[in-house]
């Protein structure tokens, strides 16, 4: 009994002692756990999700994440009453950083495609520049032949520059200056002297040398004013050469006509402040008013055409030109108005007219349209007469004998120069009585070519007149 009393001692101590001790860790395991669940929500990881967005964005993208499956099962407290348990801590720490991951790497794509776009609107701009400035080029390139760049002055004007600079004596060393802008050498070396005194002589010949050298530039630069008249010249040129052209196919038949307005249109946005272009685009839509037969495009072609001469008229009025198919458009114009416009219409006809002859009175085509407004005054109706006299106090007056000198004075500047002028020669001898004359007119009509639309009706009414004349 004495023997086991001490060994019983030791053992019941141990394990009281091993009781303690299990019972103060289960209440400091519940504690602990208590005190981290009040904090995990605004654990390290939630607080840098916040605070890397907004508020909104926060509770956008954590909401759906929150509903994890919870962990269920009866868990003994300290009171041993059975209750519910969320996730372990180890899981919901993997958890947001998971989030924390996946929202850092959608803050880092939004900048991403940020600077993107960015880099996508400065290559926008430079491509545009690109395209802009090559375009300049070949239009300058297309518009020029031959054109003289003068010769920089960078190197001539640089060495002047430092030519004078030495002489003035304003060169810095790091040893100080006198007034005069030599430096001080008090320390230097005979040896140093005459080695500065040879530099500074050196200097000034290779300045004197700069500046013969940009005295023999400045001659061969050539003036701004001649480079500027060059390119004029060669606009010029083309532009001559563009309505030699539309002369030609103005004069040709129907589709070439249509060739000439065509090449005009084309070029409108690039000479359409030239006048000498202006008037044969006004031509060019009088000869489609002729061409063709359709009423609604015969009235915009003389509307628009009229429109083309007047801004030509608006840059001077000194060619006679503008006159001529501003008058040729306000009668076609008419032709689809009623009796008190083509009264006024002809009043703005004779007056271009005359207006043309004063201008260039040699000029064939004007005589012939004068010849045109005689004729068609002189067979005016009572009605047409009655409708000028109201419009005008001097109502327009002409007669057959007034159109024939026209056209007579159209064959003497230009035997030949119009297929209807000498059909209209022929009528009006045979309305003063001279059959043979008319005979004879109609004759010389029929030789002519037919190669316009206009040529082909002079040569049914010469058939015509022919045929009646014959006993």
């Amino acid at each position: 009994m004495s023997k086991m009393g001490p060994s019983r001692v030791g053992l019941g101590v141990v394990l009281g002692a091993a009781a303690g001790i299990g019972l103060f860790y289960f209440f400091y395991k519940q504690k602990r756990k208590k005190s981290w669940w009040r904090g995990s929500s605004r654990g390290p990881n939630a607080w840098s999700l916040h605070n890397a967005l907004g508020s909104q964005e926060y509770t956008d993208i954590i909401q759906p994440h929150n509903q994890v499956p919870l962990r269920q099962g009866p868990i003994e407290g300290g009171d041993s009453s059975p209750h519910t348990s969320f996730l372990t801590r180890e899981e919901q720490a993997e958890v947001l950083n998971r989030l924390d991951f996946v929202l850092k790497s959608l803050i880092e794509l939004r900048h991403e495609v940020e600077e993107l776009r960015n880099s996508l609107q400065g290559l926008a701009g430079e491509i545009v520049g690109e395209v802009r400035s090559h375009l300049e080029d070949s239009q300058k390139a297309v518009r020029r032949k031959r054109f003289a760049f003068p010769r920089e002055r960078s190197d001539s004007a640089g060495s002047s520059s430092i030519y004078f600079t030495a002489s003035s004596g304003t060169v810095n060393t790091d040893d100080g200056e006198s007034e005069g802008g030599y430096t001080t050498a008090n320390a230097e070396s005979d040896y140093d002297r005459e080695s500065d005194k040879e530099s500074e002589e050196e200097e000034d010949e290779n300045s004197c040398d700069t500046v013969r050298t940009a005295r023999r530039d400045s001659l061969d630069l050539v003036n701004e004013d001649e480079a500027t008249l060059t390119f004029d010249s060669a606009a010029e040129e083309e532009l001559g050469q563009l309505l030699q052209q539309a002369d030609q196919l103005h004069s040709g038949n129907d589709q070439e006509k249509e060739e000439g307005f065509q090449l005009l249109l084309n070029n409108k946005l690039v000479y359409s402040g030239k006048e000498e272009f202006l008037w044969r685009l006004a031509r060019a839509h009088s000869d489609m008013y002729e061409i063709t037969d359709d009423v609604e495009e015969k009235k915009s072609y003389a509307a628009d055409g009229k429109a083309e001469a007047e801004r030509a008229l608006q840059m001077g009025g000194q060619i006679a030109e503008c006159h001529q198919w501003y008058a040729v458009l306000c009668g076609q114009n008419s032709e689809h108005e009623t009796i008190q416009k083509r009264i006024q219409a002809g009043h703005m006809f004779k007056k271009h007219v005359d207006e043309a002859i004063a201008l260039k009175p040699d000029d064939p085509k004007s005589f012939y349209l004068l010849g045109r407004w005689c004729y068609q005054v002189s067979h005016l109706g009572w009605l047409e007469r009655k409708t000028a006299s109201a419009l005008y106090e001097d109502p327009p007056t002409a007669t057959v004998q007034d159109a024939l000198q026209n056209f007579l004075k159209v064959e003497n500047l230009s035997a030949g120069f119009s297929k209807a002028g000498r059909v209209y020669i022929a009528k009006c001898y045979r309305e003063l009585g001279n059959s043979s004359a008319a005979t004879h007119w109609l004759t010389l009509a029929s030789e002519l070519p037919v190669i316009t639309k206009e040529d082909a009706e002079s040569n049914k009414e010469i058939e015509e007149m022919l045929a009646v004349s014959e006993p």
